[in-house]
């Protein structure tokens, strides 16, 4: 049995560690660089650090703050927002990332995933995925569509159809961010996340709605991910990782401990 990964979310604007609710509301709660280093001395098994708004502003990623967070920890790293070309992907990099992260890019240009993919390898390649619940429709069969730019553009693309699509394209693992539970630390979207970890081969990271150490049980179980996202309740210093994990060891579900 493989085991589960718990993996901080820093979403960053204009240099600051930042937090809303379902996309909305954003106030900034702290240093990126900072806090990177208390998750990855806490335990966490990942770090995840989104530009938020370099795609919608149209300008690159700030690899200087990429730079310094890669400076502070010695676990994988993931980055994404404002990612547009490979290049863009070989900057992240070189700046000390393992993996890059494509959302917005990827639904406008598919193949950026396949010349990621064969200039770094699948591995490298993250599809992250901003997902609405909106009914059963012609174009979203699932009942969940794609949406980018921050959660500012509707696609009408259905997300599970996306998924596979993405998989088979050369992502290497998903992110999966319900805009719905976003924020809220009310549960992850179990339903969407078990739909895409049934449809795809490769991870599914669950992201969005994480509040209390049963959320991620949940989603870790009866979701099947093979990793959680968490933010606020580790940003405002509710749980540490720590705690997270032997929540869960406790109950079964196996996670890295380095103690």
């Amino acid at each position: 049995m493989l085991s589960k990964r718990i993996i901080p979310c820093l979403d960053v604007r204009a240099g600051k560690l930042t937090k809303g609710i379902k996309f909305l509301g954003n106030i900034d709660i702290g240093d990126p660089v900072e806090a990177a280093r208390e998750y990855y001395e806490q335990g966490a098994d990942e770090i995840v650090f989104y530009d938020i708004t370099a795609s919608a502003e149209g300008r690159a990623i700030m690899i200087d703050v990429v730079r310094r967070v890669a400076e502070r920890i010695f676990i994988p790293f993931s980055v994404g927002g404002g990612i547009r070309t490979v290049e863009d992907m070989r900057q992240v990099i070189l700046a000390g990332a393992e993996k890059v992260s494509v959302n917005t890019e990827a639904v406008l240009n598919p193949g950026i995933i396949t010349e990621g993919a064969r200039a770094f390898g699948s591995q490298c390649i993250v599809l992250g995925m901003d997902v609405r619940k909106v009914g059963e429709t012609q174009n979203t069969p699932s009942g969940y569509e794609m949406v980018i730019h921050g959660g500012r553009t509707a696609t009408g693309i259905d997300a599970l159809w996306w998924a596979a699509e993405a998989e088979r394209l050369g992502a290497g693992e998903i992110c999966l961010n319900s805009i719905d539970a976003d924020g809220t630390q009310d549960g992850y979207e179990i339903d969407l996340t078990a739909l895409i970890s049934g449809r795809v081969r490769i991870p599914v990271i669950a992201s969005g709605g994480a509040g209390r150490p049963e959320h991620l049980y949940d989603v870790l179980t009866r979701g099947q991910a093979d990793a959680a996202l968490v933010a606020s309740m580790v940003h405002y210093r509710t749980y540490t990782i720590t705690q997270i994990k032997t929540y869960l060891q406790d109950r079964g579900v196996k996670t890295r401990m380095r103690w």
